[in-house]
């Protein structure tokens, strides 16, 4: 499985043959360069988490990409002309030989128009493939045993004593933080000691991988 890093959580998943675009969102970059790819995956439906404008040129460049996301965020795609699949917490589906297993919980949006939906995380399994969970927003989500835990650590709350439990209890053998703010000069200035917490949680191996950077597990 190889995995690079985009921007701010975005990621491109290569296993069993497949090419899997997770949260393409609009702090992401290199959208262009992006072909063949098979499958879209967005788990962030917050309205600054992805640019219906961008998702559209990334699908133009691949016409045989599929989109799956959360059933209001599948409905916002669609009023902006795209195709997409709604994918529910609980229900698997295939990309080839990848299972996409959604994981989540129901969160409540402070905003008038937006009722109780899924807030989903994804994991990804193939045989003799590492399975990878990237949890999007859905920190009470229970994905199973995984290998490699893609953990957004873009914010202060991302490496609150909540999440450094959550990263304890799925307990991967693999933990890579994907922002490249916090691995930056200002990132540490600004969450100082955040990153350096995770070190004490048993069983895991820290693995930074900044914008474009890739790595293969």
């Amino acid at each position: 499985m190889r995995v690079t890093h985009l921007g701010h959580a975005c990621l491109l998943v290569e296993a069993a043959d497949r090419r899997i675009l997770i949260d393409p969102g609009s702090f992401s970059s290199g959208f262009e360069d992006l072909t063949d790819l098979d499958a879209v995956l967005v788990t962030h439906n917050h309205a600054d988490h992805f640019d219906a404008e961008r998702v559209a040129a990334l699908l133009r460049s691949n016409p045989s990409a599929t989109v799956h996301t959360d059933p209001l965020t599948a409905e916002k795609l669609r009023a902006e002309g795209l195709d997409a699949v709604p994918s529910r917490q609980g229900e698997d589906f295939a990309v080839g030989d990848v299972t996409v297993t959604p994981v989540g919980e129901l969160h409540a949006f402070n905003h008038a128009k937006m009722p109780r939906i899924p807030n989903v995380g994804v994991v990804l399994r193939a045989d003799g493939e590492p399975s990878l969970y990237h949890p999007g927003d859905a920190y009470d989500g229970e994905p199973g045993p995984v290998d490699v835990l893609a953990h957004p650590l873009n914010a202060p709350w991302a490496a609150s004593r909540d999440s450094i439990d959550f990263v304890g209890r799925v307990a991967p053998r693999v933990f890579i933080p994907i922002h490249d703010a916090l691995l930056s000069e200002l990132g540490h200035r600004m969450y100082s000691g955040h990153v350096e917490q995770f070190s004490g949680v048993e069983g895991l191996t820290y693995v930074p991988l900044r914008d474009a950077e890739s790595a293969t597990f």
